[in-house]
């Protein structure tokens, strides 16, 4: 057959198909066209694939692919991520017990949880786990090892241990149990002085507002007088979670949120409901680009009713309301079904038509923003996450970052901690004493600790003996920064990690800025 006869063949038997498909959907629902085209595609891979494909990673990636051209928020919750979504929710997980972060190809150990089974059996911060059931670590995100390391209660999971001081690794078997997430972890009095309350919010979940509640009362019979609330790097959760967290801040009455959708169904206005909690503790809010959902919802209610002061960088824009649809048993969509308005009207979600630009966070000019106004009548901008009253960015200097990234403050804080260094002999670090106690007349390590220059000489050492090398004049852009987290890391080990947190925020910009205007935080609420 020659080559213009088998076109001419093709095209006879191409042309009544395409005729009777397009016949066959006159008149027919374009959703039910589509859904027949699908099953064709299905039919024909099944059937004519030259190889044999899991259909249940086909389905799955059909139902990503449909909602990937709905909004960036729209998600599929398959099996895993739906058992991971239920966790963050309800504030429990069965596993171990244990805080983990890579650190270059190492997976290590920052902390068992008190109580937990991994505290039980000793493990310790700065174990490096090699192997979970006999499988590398190596490859595996802190994330893929998380995964590995949850599971159904009372199942066990053995994982191989790399101890400093140790000549060989050594296996440990770990039942699973019941796990506490909590979505409050640290709180403290900041500014003794002033009495400034500090609270950090890791996440929302069904109990952050009761976890809250206990940390304001703590902190108000340790004499609070003012409060900053951290809410960065908080990527949110459930609405109505935020909304009782602004209830707590807001006057009866006080408008937190609108919500609008196509569908009348989910429009709805949420208004403060309680009087007599916090209405008059004087306020301000940190956010950087990680404060997305709930968490811009409260930073937007308190903006807009004058209530406090917002300090940090414009929020991420994320001002979409998600519904969560069960597939079946153990999978889930979750649809974006609505969005967000600010008391003062404003929308919270950036756009994201050009997607590159949503992902990298580039925000639109603000004259292309939408204006808004407070109640006292104060100018706010919409259409671009939450901007803060007073604008501080951070960023961390490249030499920093490296050092960050390969775990050597940790590891130094670690071995400081042990007091396993050449420092003077005017420093001894029992960790089982409390600071400010003194061993025969020998200066102990107490709250006044600073990093001197022996003891960044030190440091240094100890990166050299890790085979990482530098630049000197990095060194000295970054030495403030340095020293900052060698004395978080150092605080982090003699006494907790609390009290790490504590100290590294007594010279984080922010949380600085946040003390230096609270006196306007403090008119808000006297009227002023």
């Amino acid at each position: 057959m020659t080559k213009s006869s088998k076109r001419l063949l093709f095209l006879l038997l191409l042309v009544p198909a395409l005729f009777l498909v397009c016949r066959s959907t006159v008149g027919v629902d374009p959703w039910q066209q589509g859904l027949a085209k699908t099953m064709t595609l299905s039919s024909l891979v099944q059937q004519e694939y030259y190889e044999e494909k899991d259909p249940q990673k086909l389905t799955y990636a059909a139902i990503r692919g449909m909602l990937d051209t709905l909004d960036p928020h729209s998600y599929f919750l398959d099996p895993e991520s739906a058992r991971t979504f239920t966790e963050d929710y309800t504030g429990k997980y069965y596993g171990l017990g244990i805080q983990i972060q890579k650190q270059e190809d190492r997976l290590v150990v920052i902390a068992p949880i008190e109580g937990t089974p991994a505290w039980r059996l000793g493990i310790l911060p700065g174990d490096v786990i090699t192997h979970i059931e006999g499988e590398s670590t190596k490859p595996l995100s802190s994330t893929e090892a998380m995964v590995k390391l949850r599971g159904e209660k009372g199942t066990s999971v053995t994982i191989t241990i790399m101890r400093e001081g140790l000549d060989k690794p050594f296996d440990l078997t770990i039942t699973r149990e019941e796990i506490p997430l909590k979505s409050v972890p640290y709180s403290f009095i900041l500014n003794e002085d002033r009495k400034i309350g500090y609270i950090f919010i890791r996440n929302f979940g069904r109990n952050t507002v009761v976890e809250l509640e206990e940390k304001l009362e703590e902190l108000t019979n340790e004499g609070m007088q003012s409060l900053i609330l951290d809410l960065r790097g908080n990527t949110g959760g459930p609405v109505f979670q935020a909304v009782d967290m602004a209830d707590l801040f807001l006057p009866k009455g006080a408008k937190i949120v609108s919500m609008r959708g196509r569908n009348p169904a989910y429009n709805r206005d949420f208004y403060a409901s309680r009087d007599n909690q916090y209405e008059y503790l004087p306020l301000i809010i940190l956010i950087n680009q990680g404060t997305a959902s709930a968490s811009e919802i409260v930073a937007g209610a308190i903006m807009d009713n004058d209530r406090g002061l917002i300090v940090g960088e414009d929020s991420w824009g994320k001002g979409l309301v998600q519904t969560v649809f069960p597939l079946a048993a153990d999978m889930a969509v979750a649809i974006t079904t609505a969005k967000y308005l600010t008391p003062s009207g404003r929308e919270i979600q950036r756009d994201y038509s050009h997607l590159e630009d949503y992902l990298l966070a580039k925000k639109a000019p603000d004259e292309q923003r939408e204006v808004k106004y407070t109640l006292k009548g104060r100018k706010v901008l919409g259409q671009g996450g939450i901007s803060p009253d007073y604008e501080v960015k951070t960023s961390y200097q490249p030499l920093t970052v490296e050092f960050l990234i390969r775990g050597v403050f940790f590891s130094y804080g670690r071995k400081f901690g042990q007091h396993q260094t050449n420092l003077s002999e005017r420093y001894v670090f029992p960790q089982e004493l409390k600071a400010g106690a003194t061993v025969s007349g020998k200066k102990i390590f107490d709250e006044n600790f600073e990093v001197t220059p022996e003891v960044l000489e030190d440091f240094l050492e100890f990166v050299k003996s890790n085979g990482i090398k530098y630049e000197p004049s990095k060194l000295e852009e970054a030495e403030a920064e340095i020293k900052d987290e060698i004395k978080r890391e150092i605080f982090s080990s003699v006494i907790g990690l609390e009290e790490g947190i504590r100290v590294s925020r007594k010279t984080d910009p922010v949380v600085l800025k946040a003390i230096e205007v609270m006196p306007e935080a403090i008119a808000f609420v006297k009227g002023n």
